[in-house]
């Protein structure tokens, strides 16, 4: 079992990087709020399914509004928002950027709440994973263009402040229950967040094509129930400023999935910045050696 975890981390960093492929090919025929909405219902219907086949413990009242609040906040809110930004015009590599400074607040939230300590190198590594972050997106940051509004400024960190306190949020209220039927709460949140937002902002209207039907299936299979799931296993098992450094991870591996299947630019300087952001993510996940024979040996077991 250990060993298979050692493989959750770099496969969730995957799947969420791949979410941009999903994105690129839905938004033409959907609008935001229409889709998530979509995207979310279904998810919650195949978990509900899951939580039968796979027999698993129902949650509790409080599991289950601690799994819907923050479902609200990872999905609703920090999805939503993002999706509202990028639709109104907000630049996608301005977008991600400001994304990109979810770890660090993650990890202030997490020193505060969870009372987890941040030592000198985790903070080195967060500094260091953004810089990377920074030069990856670089080239994609200037088009600025006249999508960079009040409003679409605002949206892009309550997206940020939204993921940061879902996930600190899951980690102390919510990590103690069956992972599936807790999951499945969460979409129900999504659900409630995205649906309000298509009846209160949006027309609904779609165009049922194949590039829609594939977006969905994969957002819906490969990142709502794949990576999500590797989620919620590393916020119940790990320390989340850990976690929320993986992030840093997601520009760098999405600029190599561009390059493979679009042909979009990928230079030697943003090369540089993924090593870097690496270089960040592995100062931020570090364990201590001060003793290394103790854990050698803890290791082994």
């Amino acid at each position: 079992m250990h060993s298979i975890k050692r493989f959750i981390p770099a496969s969730f960093v995957v799947l969420w990087a791949t979410g941009f492929i999903g994105a690129r090919y839905a938004m033409p025929w959907a609008e935001p709020f229409t889709f998530l909405a979509i995207r979310f219902v279904l998810a919650a219907i195949l978990f509900a399914g899951l939580t039968v086949v796979l027999g698993s413990r129902r949650a509790s009242r409080e599991e289950a509004l601690h799994a819907t609040v923050a479902g609200v906040l990872m999905h609703g809110v920090y999805l939503g928002a993002v999706f509202w930004a990028i639709h109104r015009g907000m630049p996608a590599g301005l977008s991600a950027l400001i994304v990109g400074l979810q770890p660090l607040i993650t990890a202030v939230l997490a020193g505060k709440f969870l009372g987890e300590a941040i030592l000198p190198r985790h903070w080195a590594g967060l500094a260091v994973g953004l810089v990377g972050v920074v030069i990856v997106l670089w080239p994609k940051l200037g088009a600025i263009g006249g999508g960079v509004t009040a409003a679409t400024l605002a949206a892009s960190l309550i997206s940020v402040l939204g993921m940061s306190a879902g996930t600190i949020w899951q980690k102390r209220f919510a990590s103690g229950g069956d992972l599936v039927s807790a999951t499945m709460w969460q979409y129900v949140g999504g659900s409630a967040v995205t649906i309000l937002g298509s009846l209160a902002f949006e027309t609904r209207t779609i165009t049922v094509n194949g590039e829609l039907v594939f977006a969905m299936a994969w957002l819906v299979l490969v990142l709502s129930v794949g990576a999500i799931f590797l989620l919620m296993i590393m916020i119940r098992d790990g320390e989340m400023s850990k976690v929320a450094s993986l992030f840093y991870l997601v520009p760098a591996v999405t600029a190599v999935i561009a390059w493979a299947l679009f042909g979009e630019q990928l230079n030697l300087l943003q090369i540089v910045g993924m090593a870097i952001a690496t270089l960040g993510v592995g100062l931020a996940t570090a364990r201590r050696q001060d003793r290394a024979q103790p854990t050698l040996a803890r290791a082994s077991r």
